[in-house]
């Protein structure tokens, strides 16, 4: 066995000139805790003129990323690139074919081609290694995949992008509208150069699907996840929340249920004194509930040079020390087919609306909510400068999301509902 593990590294982003930093610094840390020299031998990018933060002197360049996973000198292949596609994915086939093991933190590759991916590797006695695809430095598929491999998952649940979580708690903390922090956010380059793959749910929903696949050992089911992002969330939705002991939070659930696998990534009200509810900024947190350990909280940044980096070179000394277990903790084929739950779990739900105010408006709602079978928990109307408009608050106790929209779909024919009303989950944590 040889003494060296080569890395070649395709893409010279924060992440990869993370873990080029890593190994330049920290190479005798990491050979006296996995018994082998770590040593990177070549790296792709598209300019190799770009100036960057890290000496890449001693290191062969490869401008084609599939030519880098061809490599001979090369051990595992390092895939920081990102995309669904493209590049990412015919290197990661390519390196794969050519006998390499695949460290990657590309989410959407593998939340699109994660199953076929995951075959081709057990096929040719490879393992691909994901830890930094999902929030960042917490090790959380370490934790499902290892851990907690003795329970049965009853539910995952998260926040999962960090972007989302900053610009929700800087609307509460400063009192400032969506649209507003929004701005702030692509100034300060926290969203993606597509801002929906954050605000739309799409990042953290990749995430979602692949922790759903090993906590419930089912093929990875992306296209199911039910996907609402924060755009409609309003300063008022977020001041009537804390009003009630609730924060907002881009809310990743998954559980398998009698009707199917349930995935959701949406807005939702939690408990304010909760974990969940505490946390700030642009930390994630994913939340595991076994059946034998209970529940199980990870905490930690999502993204960053540091923290993804941080999470591929586990992945890499996981190699390096002979650590090889099938990529979504059982074997390839055993995953079966997911059957997507049409209807999620019975919640109580936060309804925000603005009626007429005029006698008998209050009344019109709670029938339509009578006749689609949502209760009533408790209501509560705001002070209020107009004398037509009143904004109404409702909290229904439990019932499905299917009975909430049913009722949405009719407040329009009651003549008393002014424009579209809002309707939050509120999710048991």
């Amino acid at each position: 066995m040889s003494d060296r593990l080569r890395l070649g590294i395709a893409g010279l982003g924060t992440v990869g000139i993370g873990v080029v930093k890593i190994v330049q610094r920290h190479a005798d840390l990491l050979e006296a805790r996995c018994g082998k020299r770590i040593e990177i031998t070549a790296v792709s990018a598209r300019d190799r003129t770009k100036n960057r933060s890290a000496d890449l002197s001693d290191y062969a360049w490869e401008t084609d990323p599939v030519a880098l996973a061809r490599r001979d000198d090369v051990d595992v292949f390092v895939e920081v690139m990102g995309g669904s596609d493209g590049p990412a994915k015919a290197a990661t086939e390519a390196a794969l074919a050519a006998g390499k093991d695949v460290v990657t933190a590309n989410k959407a590759l593998l939340a699109v081609h994660g199953q076929a991916l995951a075959e081709t590797a057990e096929a040719t006695g490879r393992v691909i290694r994901f830890e930094a695809a999902v929030a960042g430095g917490i090790p959380v598929i370490k934790a499902l995949t290892e851990g907690l491999a003795g329970n049965a998952i009853r539910r995952v649940m998260g926040v999962m992008n960090g972007t989302c979580n900053y610009i929700l708690t800087r609307m509460e903390s400063a009192g400032l509208p969506y649209e507003t922090v929004f701005e702030e956010a692509r100034q300060l380059g926290y969203l993606e150069a597509d801002p929906n793959l954050d605000v739309g749910g799409i990042d953290a929903g990749h995430k979602l699907s692949l922790l759903a696949a090993i906590a419930f050992g089912t093929r990875v089911s992306f296209d199911a996840v039910e996907l609402e992002g924060i755009g409609r969330v309003s300063i008022d939705d977020i001041r009537h929340a804390a009003d009630m002991g609730y924060r907002i939070k881009l809310l990743g659930v998954a559980q398998m249920t009698g009707r199917g696998l349930e995935q959701r990534m949406s807005p939702c009200l939690v408990p304010a004194d909760s974990p969940l509810g505490q946390l700030q900024g642009g930390t994630n947190m994913v939340v595991l509930e076994g059946d034998s350990v209970g529940q199980i909280v990870l905490r930690g940044p999502g993204a960053g040079e540091g923290p993804t980096a941080s999470a591929v070179m586990g992945d890499v000394m996981d190699i390096a020390r002979g650590l090889r277990i099938p990529m979504f903790g059982q074997p390839a084929k055993t995953l079966a087919e997911p059957t997507a739950a049409k209807v999620s779990a019975p919640a109580a739900h936060y309804l925000r609306m603005t009626l007429l105010d005029k006698p008998g408006a209050l009344a019109k709602v709670a029938a339509v909510l009578g006749e689609a079978g949502v209760s009533i928990d408790r209501m509560r109307q705001y002070g209020h400068a107009s004398r037509t408009e009143a904004p109404v608050l409702i909290v229904t106790h439990k019932t499905t999301r299917d009975a909430i929209d049913v009722a949405l779909s009719k407040f329009g024919a009651t003549g008393v509902v002014i424009g579209e009303s809002v309707a939050l989950r509120i999710e048991e944590v």
